[in-house]
């Protein structure tokens, strides 16, 4: 028989602790680490490539990330729940041809972004997340399936050919600047104060740790499991949905080619960022970092002059490690808790 607390929850209070808990700081070791990477690698390109540290480039560089950024950030959320969508590059695709779409029909800009976010949490909640969080099914399996389903549907709504937006705001998006910045920057930043603020400040943000953390605890708490799922996969497809509105404004264009390996980028960028694999444990400020430290190498590389191959080279050996040093950290922390060693860290921070 399962212990109630005072407001009839079974181990409320004790599983809200443990997605506490589980939140990362800027103290971790694993996270200093991998800035403090970032650090030297910015050094490094500054020293020895002169056209690196400019401010063309510095834009460019934090402009070519934005897609990857607010994928990888809609990425943490799935990731933190304990699961992976396969399928972010296929849905940003989808709603790059929506949009494009939408807007050659004639319909007011506004409206077609608002429908085309519409249409990725869509797909995300109610495809991806029904069948993971509701059904049951493996997130592997059901997210494998809609990637391949929905890269067909962009081919045949697409008819394989890429098809010309024009559109004075999507060029304002892409190219223009806000007091200095660019705006597909400004949306970067948006996107995280609003992730980091929804993981550590809301019900939803700590329910979504708790699932990571321990699925049958924290249905056991009270906490709807298959509806948290559900809400993290379509925060994930609306996401995708918006690098794909970032894609067509920087194109100018809606093709059925782009975001077929975004899903592996932005995997690498959750993970190093400390983000487990297993859920429960990591946060947008790591995965922040992460999509930096992937910017700044590629970006160094390519003003170093190193073919694009060699960069997809070293972009999956960064993948591969970080999931390898994932795999120890996660054997070394049950080692220690079978001899009752290890202290729950306080966190704070999403």
């Amino acid at each position: 028989m399962v212990k109630q607390d005072d407001n009839g929850s079974a181990g409320d209070g004790r599983t809200r602790q443990l997605a506490s808990n589980s939140l990362r700081t800027l103290t971790d070791a694993s996270f200093l680490g991998v800035f403090l990477m970032l650090v030297v690698m910015f050094l490094y390109f500054t020293f020895t490539q002169s056209s690196f540290l400019t401010s063309g480039n510095i834009t460019s560089l934090l402009t070519g990330v934005s897609i990857l950024f607010v994928v990888s950030i809609g990425m943490t959320f799935a990731m933190l729940s304990g699961g992976i969508d396969l399928s972010v590059g296929s849905v940003l695709a989808l709603s790059g041809i929506l949009l494009g779409k939408l807007v050659v029909g004639g319909m007011p800009i506004g409206l077609a972004i608002f429908l085309t976010l519409v249409g990725g949490a869509v797909l995300g909640g109610l495809i991806n997340g029904f069948f993971v969080g509701i059904v049951g099914l493996s997130f592997l399996v059901v997210t494998l399936g809609t990637n391949i389903l929905f890269r067909g549907v962009v081919n045949l709504w697409s008819n394989s050919k890429t098809t010309q937006v024009i559109s004075p705001f999507l060029e304002t998006l892409a190219f223009e600047n806000l007091l200095g910045v660019p705006i597909s920057v400004w949306i970067m930043i948006g996107v995280f104060v609003v992730a980091f603020y929804v993981l550590r400040n809301t019900y939803f943000g700590r329910d979504v740790y708790a699932v990571g953390g321990n699925a049958d605890a924290a249905r056991l708490s009270g906490i709807n499991v298959g509806r948290t799922i559900l809400f993290v996969y379509a925060i994930t497809g609306m996401l995708s949905a918006l690098g794909g509105i970032l894609q067509v404004a920087r194109v100018g264009a809606a093709s059925p080619l782009v975001g077929e390996t975004i899903v592996f980028d932005a995997t690498a960028a959750v993970l190093i960022g400390g983000t487990s694999f297993k859920g429960g444990s990591g946060g947008v400020v790591g995965t922040a970092v992460g999509v930096l430290f992937l910017g700044v190498l590629q970006n160094g590389l390519a003003v170093s002059g190193v073919q694009s191959f060699w960069q997809q080279v070293v972009t999956g050996a960064i993948l591969v490690i970080a999931v390898l040093i994932e795999t120890l950290r996660g054997r070394e922390q049950v080692s220690i808790g079978r001899f009752r060693l290890r202290r729950p860290a306080r966190a704070r921070g999403g």
